[in-house]
């Protein structure tokens, strides 16, 4: 099975398709079904797009005795319109008490203190004793500032992880393709995060694409390069001993071969450790957790399965095989190497 990994390179490719479609739907396309216009199906924090969240508990409520309805309706009676309420519950010294999370528009800048206050008389008049927990306001420009600074930070990242693989790899053949596979290894993880986080956004309300969401991102793109890049080296190093007549095939495959146990072993300890996070680590890390954990698992299948792989079809250029114009055949050993 391991001499097959090469050879089988266009299984491991349908597979990425498979796994990237459900999520390129519910990212792009899901939107435009839903509500008849087209847009992003992830569903952003006050971080990016703007607004206040309020966590509000209620004293001596137990959960379930007060709806969505209710918060909504003495919010909007404070000036705050069409708020999204999500109802929650927490333990107060082994006691359940309900809570709720609430999005609104974001707090005046000029009036802050008399909005909360009246949020405040309003929720105590209607409902009853109550306490804001946490309140958080992010105007729209400073979301659309951190929107911006987002994509940014991807396109530095990956623009500098291409340049410095061009560099590092300057002595092998072809040192370009190492950095552009590497990111084309980066982009699967970025869809598969991004896709995934998509169809949690519109399953789970309890979800949201915040800072730590980036930085989850981002993190998942280290873990895909360090992996690559230990396949590339192994590449490299057997490329400078390369056998007369031996294929390039036959020299990604066996650095694959090479690299696999460490690359499983590695990522095997950090998964340990992200499980353990995600069963204990409490309500506030668990998306976090939960995206680094997709991110870890998509970037070793995409530095063994796609990346590696990549160079053998760039190898052999396949894609003119793709639109009919016949594909290349992989180098075969020469008269002169088979005698």
């Amino acid at each position: 099975m391991l001499e097959q990994l090469v050879r089988r390179r266009y299984w491991w490719f349908t597979l990425s398709i498979l796994i990237i479609i459900p999520g390129f739907y519910f990212l792009l396309l899901h939107p435009l079904v839903t509500t008849g216009q087209f847009g992003v199906g992830l569903r952003a924090s006050i971080d990016f797009s703007g607004g206040a969240l309020w966590e509000v508990r209620f004293n001596d409520k137990a959960p379930g005795s007060i709806s969505s309805a209710q918060v909504a309706q003495a919010f909007s009676s404070a000036g705050f319109e069409n708020p999204i309420v999500q109802m929650s519950q927490a333990d107060l010294n082994g006691t359940p008490q309900a809570e709720a999370l609430v999005r609104t528009r974001a707090l005046n800048p000029a009036t802050p203190l008399q909005e909360r206050q009246g949020v405040e008389a309003a929720l105590t008049a209607q409902i009853g004793p109550m306490a804001i927990v946490r309140l958080e306001s992010v105007g729209p420009t400073v979301s659309r500032e951190s929107t911006i600074n987002a994509v940014v930070a991807v396109i530095g990242a990956s623009t500098a992880i291409l340049l410095y693989l061009w560099w590092a790899f300057r002595k092998a053949p072809h040192p370009f393709r190492y950095g552009m596979c590497a990111i084309l290894a980066m982009l699967h993880d970025v869809l598969v995060v991004l896709g995934i986080a998509a169809i949690l956004s519109a399953f789970n309300p309890g979800f949201e694409v915040d800072a730590l969401f980036l930085t989850a991102l981002l993190t998942t793109l280290s873990f895909s390069v360090h992996d690559t890049i230990v396949v590339f080296d192994r590449i490299r190093e057997n490329l400078i001993e390369r056998r007369p007549g031996e294929l390039f095939d036959d020299i990604v495959n066996h650095s694959l071969v090479q690299t696999l146990p460490r690359s499983i072993n590695t990522q095997l300890t950090t998964l340990f450790t992200l499980t353990a996070l995600l069963l204990f680590g409490g309500e506030t890390l668990r998306n976090f957790v939960m995206i680094l954990l997709i991110g870890l698992l998509s970037g070793t299948f995409s530095s063994i399965f796609n990346a590696a792989q990549l160079l053998v079809v760039w190898e052999h250029q396949e894609w003119r095989g793709w639109f009919g114009r016949g594909r290349s055949k992989p180098d075969e050993p020469t008269a002169a190497a088979t005698q």
